[in-house]
């Protein structure tokens, strides 16, 4: 059940980017990424919400290794799914914000690791 918990939290922080990058990349979306310049959200939303529908993609995934009831065959699917959220923190934090490895790249490997370990 914790494992469980942990991917539903990971699922439910993609969702929250997702909507962040597609749908308040230039309101809300100034507020979280501080360190962009204020010109640059309208000249980079319909990158911001390719952004974001990939993490909608991430989200989908974990939701949807939450609804498979062949237990063997949900952990496989979340072992994908957090090992792809995992690399796009690694990837994010170590090229873009450093913040992004904590956020992004810290919670998917607790929730990988707890997949791992206590099962699914």
């Amino acid at each position: 059940m914790i494992a469980k918990i942990l991917v539903a939290l990971v699922a439910i922080e993609h969702l929250y980017i997702l909507w962040l990058e597609m749908f308040a990349w230039t309101t809300k979306g100034r507020k979280v990424f501080r360190s962009l310049a204020p010109d640059l959200f309208e000249k980079t939303r319909s990158l911001a919400a390719n952004q974001g529908l990939y993490n909608g993609f991430l989200a989908a995934g974990l939701v949807w290794s939450l609804l498979i009831t062949n237990q063997e065959w949900a952990q496989h699917i979340a072992t994908f799914f957090l090992s792809c959220v995992l690399v796009a923190g690694l990837y994010g934090g170590l090229t873009t914000m450093r913040g992004i490895l904590v956020k992004q790249a810290l919670p998917a490997a607790v929730a990988l690791l707890a997949v791992l370990v206590l099962g699914y």
